[in-house]
């Protein structure tokens, strides 16, 4: 391999920081860390856009979220082939290695990849309909939310509902697994989905009774 650069300078800089301080200060949690392994009480679910900071948000320790991060927050159907399946291996390894008791699905605002889809399942984004578009193909997860929003009177509504099916069509998805089916019918495992609002720091939560996402106050 021929190609890895150093680290940049800012980031050297940032870890020598991290280091003298907080790992100093924190040193015999992360020695306990490091021998005891990972148990973390939930795994959340969150895009990979960089303005969603899920620790920052919920003041998490180190060791307490189990985190995926991918393009739109969006869970695969139960699909068990020979292919590569980043998404499906983490839940997998959430549910059944760490016995997770919590999986949150965390959608958000002003999102790049439902945008995406809501162009290319509109007609305006023809290069993501292409076979070797990744972003496409992934955000085909996505068409059956598209669906149910597509008859709202203006695009902005329909992106703004679109985040939220987001979250929803993962949930689904997360159901057609079975051993999350069979946890969650055993009350060892709940789902939640979540949309954060970047610009307001609002958060919704979705509420199954009411078959909305309401807001967390």
């Amino acid at each position: 391999m021929t190609n890895a650069a150093p680290l940049p300078a800012y980031l050297i800089q940032r870890f020598q920081g991290w280091k003298a301080t907080k790992f100093v200060e924190n040193k015999v949690w992360y020695k306990h860390l490091a021998e005891e392994g990972q148990h973390p009480r939930a795994m959340v679910i969150s895009c990979c856009d960089s303005r969603v900071h899920v620790t920052a948000m919920f003041g998490s320790d180190t060791g307490e979220f189990f985190i995926h991060r991918n393009v739109a927050n969006l869970v695969p159907p139960y699909s068990p082939t020979g292919d590569y399946h980043g998404t499906s291996a983490a839940v997998e390894y959430a549910v059944t290695s760490l016995g997770v008791a919590h999986i949150i699905v965390l959608g958000h605002s002003g999102c790049g990849g439902v945008n995406g889809c809501h162009q290319m399942c509109s007609g305006k984004a023809p290069e993501l309909e292409e076979s070797t578009s990744f972003v496409g193909r992934w955000m085909d997860i996505l068409r059956p939310g598209f669906e149910r929003i597509k008859h709202l009177d203006t695009e902005e509504k329909q992106i703004a509902a679109l985040e939220r099916e987001g979250v929803l069509v993962s949930l689904e998805n997360l159901m057609s697994f079975p051993f999350i089916k069979q946890a969650v019918e055993n009350d060892t495992l709940s789902l939640h989905g979540l949309w954060n609002d970047i610009g307001e720091g609002d958060l919704y939560f979705y509420n199954v009774k009411s078959d909305n996402f309401e807001q967390v106050t």
